[in-house]
């Protein structure tokens, strides 16, 4: 018999996950504040509960794929009543570290069968079941919860029992998506206030080994090896020209980094390597 699942949450990210699981056949029910994204997904065959204690009736597994801690929060209260006792919460919700950690041992200390498994993953990866899902927590539920995941994503990491770990890699991992997005708008900002085409513009990235870059620069920082390649105050004056040459374009990061390129500065560091900028987390 076909183990009935609950998704919590249908935007974008859910929306795609109960597409998924409709189509290798899942026993779906699902659930949405707003209920017309939940109908909306009737056509692939699914139930639309009223409420979420309606919707983790009989499920197996209840998917959280909500907005933040405080909404996932009010939706576990909200579907308590319904829930089974062997059942097991998947949130996938992207949380803070700390409210997740307090949140999984104050579940499962209280008989609630929680693990928390942020992703890597967008809505038309999900529909293919690619991406990563991360997860910590009780190993007992990722063991039984792992064969479950490795259907909805090409790769699932666990990373043992502390429970905050996966809502902190996603948090690293998201950083990392976020500043690298701002950083291309910037480069294209350079070349926009410099009226240059910017699909050739882009062609400059291309010249460089984005991963090769990104560890060398990363084993830099952890080793606190700032013997110079690229001192700091060449690249701080090549950061002024960025930005002159930017004009009156909007800037995403260069600002913030010149800032901190100042104060490494003024604290006497403008003969180091660049790789300075991370002083202050490193020690």
């Amino acid at each position: 018999m076909t183990q009935k699942i609950a998704f919590l949450g249908t935007g974008l990210l859910g929306s795609a996950f109960v597409e998924a699981a409709a189509g290798r056949g899942e026993n779906i029910s699902v659930w949405n504040r707003t209920a017309d994204k939940a109908r909306a997904l009737e056509t692939f065959g699914v139930r639309v509960a009223a409420t979420p204690a309606d919707a983790v009736q009989g499920a197996s597994f209840v998917h959280l794929v909500l907005k933040d801690d405080a909404v996932v929060e009010e939706v576990v209260v909200a579907l308590r009543p319904g829930l089974e006792r062997d059942s097991i919460i998947l949130d996938h919700t992207t949380t803070q570290p700390t409210l997740t950690a307090a949140r999984s041992r104050r579940l499962n200390a209280e008989g609630v069968r929680y693990l928390h498994c942020p992703v890597f993953i967008g809505p038309e990866a999900a529909r293919k079941a690619r991406g990563t899902i991360l997860a910590a927590g009780p190993e007992s539920l990722f063991e039984a919860a792992g064969p479950h995941l490795s259907r909805m994503a090409s790769r699932v990491q666990y990373f043992g029992e502390r429970p905050d770990l996966a809502a902190v890699y996603k948090l690293c991992g998201n950083a990392f998506i976020i500043g690298m997005s701002a950083l291309v708008a910037d480069v294209l900002a350079v070349a926009a206030g410099s009226d240059v085409d910017l699909v050739e513009a882009m062609k400059v990235i291309s010249y460089f080994d984005p991963a090769a870059v990104i560890t060398g620069r990363g084993r830099k920082i952890l080793s606190a090896d700032f013997a110079p390649s690229f001192e700091l105050a060449m690249a701080r004056k090549d950061v002024r020209l960025m930005m002159e040459a930017a004009g009156a374009q909007s800037l995403a990061t260069l600002p913030s980094i010149a800032a901190r390129m100042d104060e490494l500065i003024a604290e006497g560091y403008g003969a180091d390597d660049i790789a300075v900028i991370g002083r202050g987390t490193v020690r």
